[in-house]
């Protein structure tokens, strides 16, 4: 595979794990948008909004190409990008995530997988990045919140799954995932 070639691979896995994070908000209210399910606070807005702000750091920051606005965390609360205050509506998160995506989309266009940067919170002896270390961390990381944003999601309706049109889960119906569900509660009991 040419490097081309391996950069457009990759791009495209982080294009879909993107659009798996905003499919989670599809279809949900306010408040389950923005509800807190762990007893972290892990939330679906949440994820998005830090996402956005993971990629807008590796992508920007990293390769000396600043996104131009404030970064959405805080010294007063290192949180800050985990959630969504109440003046940040869903619509200004998602444009937010989307215009994140246009200058990540730019960074990764522009730079040869072997491109250098610098990621200033990483240990000094790891700084040294290649874009295509970044690209794999960050579709790392985006799948790792897209499968908290799938058990986030299921919590709330019972809607599961990789992305609309492809829900990548074993066949059956409610009937079915209740019997399963029942089992493993069995067994983990029998098991204790």
């Amino acid at each position: 595979m040419t490097a081309p070639d391996a950069k457009s691979h990759l791009h495209r896995y982080l294009k879909t794990a993107r659009e798996a994070m905003l499919w989670k908000l599809d279809g949900l209210s306010e408040y389950d948008a923005r509800r807190p399910m762990t007893p972290t606070g892990t939330n679906l807005l949440g994820l998005v909004k830090h996402v956005a702000t993971v990629e807008l750091g590796y992508f920007g920051d990293t390769f000396g190409r600043p996104f131009g606005e404030p970064l959405l965390w805080s010294e007063s609360d290192p949180l800050a990008d985990l959630w969504a205050t109440a003046d940040e509506s869903r619509e200004w998160i998602i444009d937010l995530y989307r215009r994140a995506w246009a200058h990540c989309d730019a960074t990764i266009d522009a730079l040869a997988l072997d491109a250098t940067g610098q990621v200033p919170w990483w240990p000094e002896d790891r700084r040294e990045v290649t874009l295509h270390l970044v690209l794999v961390h960050v579709i790392a990381e985006t799948n790792r919140h897209a499968g908290h944003a799938d058990i986030i999601r299921e919590l709330i309706d019972g809607a599961a799954g990789l992305r609309q049109g492809n829900d990548n889960l074993a066949p059956g119906d409610r009937a079915t995932w209740e019997a399963h569900r029942a089992k493993l509660e069995s067994v983990a009991r029998e098991a204790g």
